[in-house]
């Protein structure tokens, strides 16, 4: 738990300061890894996500490039891009909104082309960057979870204690 704080702590400071992060990092999370994580796309969006989307993070280990309508942020859906493909849909639900009982029917929807592999639900209980409160990120992904578990330089196919 004082991890992910340490991790939402550092990222936010060094968006919002342009600061060099401080010397201790939270267990595995280098500068190097900080500055994949926040260095956006540039270009055009891919062809292959639908059309107006934006990137909203770097390259983050385990997932990859993160894109999304502005409108439809933070909830979602955002796609998720890697290697020059979509790889997954993503809805992030806050603990409030979950805990009273909302539906969502055809939520995760793969985009056109893609079928969904399997499904992974991540508790982020301090929220992270992007959206700072307790909720749920729901990814749909469309390859399988070994492969997408070492995307961004994570070799060791786990997620990484900084993301946890």
């Amino acid at each position: 738990m004082r991890r992910c704080l340490s991790v939402v702590a550092v990222i936010a400071a060094v968006a919002l300061l342009g600061a060099a992060p401080p010397a201790k990092l939270p267990p595995g999370l280098t500068p190097q890894i900080m500055k994949m994580m926040m260095t956006l796309p540039t270009g055009s969006s891919p062809s292959s996500l639908p059309a107006g989307v934006q990137p909203f993070s770097g390259c983050i280990p385990t997932m990859g490039y993160h894109y999304g309508l502005a409108k439809s942020w933070p909830g979602g859906p955002l796609y998720g891009y890697y290697n020059g493909k979509p790889v997954f849909t993503e809805l992030m639900i806050s603990a409030k909104t979950f805990a009273a009982g909302t539906n969502w029917d055809d939520a995760l929807q793969p985009l056109p082309g893609y079928r969904i592999d399997h499904v992974d639900i991540w508790w982020e209980p301090h929220g992270h960057p992007g959206y700072q409160i307790p909720h749920y990120d729901i990814h749909a992904w469309y390859v399988p979870h070994a492969e997408h578990m070492k995307y961004c330089g994570n070799t060791s196919g786990t997620r990484p204690a900084f993301l946890r």
